[in-house]
């Protein structure tokens, strides 16, 4: 049982990387020291179904690892 949420937190994670990082579109370091990140603008379309998408794996990933650690203690 371990083993497979083992894969499954492995296949969650990599699909998150890839999640994040096609959100990170035009990000670079200019948005960490507040270059054109102060403008708020809504997310739309394909952009807003990437971050709902992030929060409920984000949120499946955290359950399976508690789940995990249950289960093997």
């Amino acid at each position: 049982m371990v083993t497979y949420l083992n894969i499954i937190q492995i296949i969650i994670s990599i699909a998150l990387i890839a999640l994040l990082l096609l959100q990170a579109k035009g990000g670079g370091l200019s948005k960490m020291f507040g270059g054109e990140g102060s403008i708020y603008r809504s997310r739309r379309g394909v952009e807003k179904t990437i971050f709902n998408l992030t929060i409920g794996l984000t949120i499946v990933f955290v359950l399976v690892s508690v789940t995990s650690v249950l289960v093997a203690g």
